[in-house]
C-alpha cells in the first residue's frame, strides 16, 4: 500500500493512506502509543483517509504503532495454526 505524506513537521505529520480500515487501526495504536493526537478524516468517500498525528515525535510514533502491530498481527497468526 502507498502513503504520501502531505505534511511533515516537528510535532505533527499528515500522512494520505489507501485505506481507511488501515487508517482507523493506526488512530487506535498511535492513540495507544501516546500519541497527544490521532485521527483521521475524509473529505468524501471516494477520497483516501488523511491521518493526522500530533506528538513529540510523530514518526517515531507511527513507526511504533505500526511495529506494535505488526506484533499483535504475528500472535495472532501463531495462535490460529496452534488450533490446527
Amino acid at each position: 500500500m502507498e502513503i504520501k505524506i502531505l505534511k511533515d513537521e516537528k510535532n505533527e505529520l499528515d500522512i494520505e493512506v489507501g485505506s481507511l480500515t488501515i487508517a482507523e487501526v493506526l488512530r487506535v495504536y498511535l492513540n495507544k502509543q501516546g500519541a497527544k493526537l490521532a485521527a483521521w478524516k475524509r473529505d468524501h468517500p471516494t477520497e483516501s483517509p488523511i491521518l493526522h498525528i500530533e506528538g513529540d515525535n510523530p514518526k517515531k510514533l507511527l513507526k511504533g504503532a505500526i511495529a506494535a502491530l505488526e506484533k499483535e498481527i504475528d500472535n495472532a497468526v501463531d495462535e490460529f495454526k496452534k488450533l490446527k
